[in-house]
């Protein structure tokens, strides 16, 4: 202890000190942290294949020392009409997921939290939960049987009511995007929910208490009390929604769309996956990905500024 006048000032302790003190802790983060450096730092130092001609059986050794091409891959991609099309497409069914799949958890979770029996509070959020813990395969397959030209349930309601034949959905440009889309936000709306009825949980029920004397309703009480009390969650997740919006979902895009319908549903990891894989152009679909990445953290960096600007918490 230091003196300082008629007080005792306590010594600021060392980092050796904290970490003697908090070494659980710290392992238990330096396992996330070994994780993070393994899976995605060092993959990173594949990003220079996107300025070099890379072949699939070229050694580790060859791959380091091929010839420097520059901005060739991505002069290439700029003039490609498929990848404008594909981004095209991204943007669009991103923009789709975050316009409606972004408020579903957030409505779901006003909802869930007006029910008054916690009984059947709890059955509808256990059910709600359910989907997210099936596979995209399995959610795929189910869509598939329902929407099926041959004795699909939604094909036979659709003749029930004086449909003349029934529709192939898969295979219409017209109703690929509504497909994703909605059976994404169908499996996750309510896993999605969690976050926010945690934080509605946070709220203080004082402000409750006074607005009952106020004679508010129960729709007042949502509006003035609920949502701006939950705000911070919500900038929070728009944030890294934002980040996501060129993950258009790869899986259950790759599982529903086909040939036929490539027009409106092939997205940039399809792209990739067909362009890299099949076709073994490792450096191009390399220089597409890193397009991609710097586009997201663009986007993050832009959203965490303009909701500071807001008045809203960012990331940072």
């Amino acid at each position: 202890m230091e003196k300082a006048g008629s007080h005792y000032i306590p010594k600021r302790k060392g980092f050796l000190f904290k970490f003697n003190k908090f070494k659980f802790y710290y392992l238990l983060m330096f396992i996330g942290l070994l994780y993070i450096f393994i899976y995605k730092y060092i993959p990173m130092g594949g990003i220079l294949i996107a300025f070099k001609d890379v072949t699939p059986f070229m050694t580790l050794r060859k791959m380091i020392e091929a010839p420097w091409v520059g901005l060739k891959h991505f002069r290439a991609l700029c003039n490609s009409i498929f990848f404008w099309q594909v981004m095209r497409n991204t943007l669009i069914i991103s923009f789709y997921n975050l316009l409606f799949g972004f408020p579903a958890p957030i409505i779901f979770a006003l909802l869930i939290n007006e029910i008054r029996s916690r009984k059947f509070q709890r059955t509808v959020q256990s059910i709600s939960y359910m989907p997210h813990f099936l596979s995209v395969v399995v959610v795929s397959g189910m869509l598939r049987n329902l929407i099926s030209i041959d004795g699909g349930l939604f094909n036979q309601i659709f003749m029930l009511f004086g449909g003349k034949e029934p529709i192939y959905f898969l295979g219409s440009n017209k109703y690929i995007r509504t497909l994703i889309v909605g059976s994404g936000i169908w499996q996750e709306v309510g896993w999605g929910s969690i976050i926010y009825l945690a934080a509605i949980m946070g709220v203080s029920q004082e402000q409750y208490e006074a607005a009952t004397i106020d004679g508010a309703s129960r729709l007042q009480k949502a509006r003035y009390i609920t949502l701006p009390g939950i705000m911070f969650t919500i900038s929070i997740m728009f944030i890294l929604g934002c980040g996501r919006l060129l993950d258009a979902g790869f899986d259950r895009v790759m599982l529903l769309y086909s040939p036929a319908t490539y027009k409106n549903a092939d997205i940039i990891d399809t792209f990739v996956y067909r362009a890299g894989i099949g076709e073994a152009r490792y450096s191009y679909t390399t220089a597409v990905g890193l397009f991609k990445s710097i586009f997201a953290l663009i986007l993050v960096t832009g959203v965490n500024k303009a909701a500071k600007k807001m008045g809203q918490e960012g990331l940072w």
